[in-house]
């Protein structure tokens, strides 16, 4: 199980998740260009002690990421609020990278397009989004809970 944020741009939320990455074991790939810098120092400088703790993987652009994980045969699995299949009803596997989008703009249709499954964190109509770093969490739980039966 991998987690990958696509051109993330809220330093905050990125930080949350990398942490997150780094309690549950799970492998965080960055996909840039970012709206920060994505270097280690800079994470230091933002108060990142975790980041020891995390394998933290960088990927020049999209096309980058997508030719590495398609030549390690992973499946992706973007959470996008376009999609119509909930996070709940999926069936995770330990080969799945888990994919969320900006803050500000989720991913475009080419990004959409190249995921193999679609899924949506279901909320009350009229509402946006969930943060990010908290819809991180569910959905990686959710999957950790399926493909990780002994934890």
């Amino acid at each position: 199980m991998r987690l990958a944020l696509y051109e993330p741009d809220i330093p905050q939320n990125t930080g949350t998740i990398l942490r997150l990455c780094a309690c549950l074991g799970v492998e965080a790939h960055l996909i840039g260009p970012a709206g920060f810098p994505l270097t280690d120092r800079a994470f230091r400088r933002a108060g990142m002690d975790y980041l020891d703790q995390v394998t933290i993987v960088r990927h020049a652009s999209f096309r980058h990421f997508d030719d590495w994980r398609r030549g390690e045969r992973l499946r992706l699995v973007l959470f996008t609020t376009r999609a119509q299949t909930s996070y709940l009803a999926h069936a995770y596997a330990a080969a799945d990278i888990l994919l969320f989008g900006r803050e500000s703009a989720g991913v475009p249709p080419a990004v959409a397009e190249a995921a193999e499954v679609r899924l949506v964190i279901p909320m009350r109509p009229g509402l946006r989004s969930i943060n990010v770093a908290m819809t991180a969490a569910m959905a990686l739980g959710e999957a950790l809970r399926q493909a990780r039966p002994e934890s």
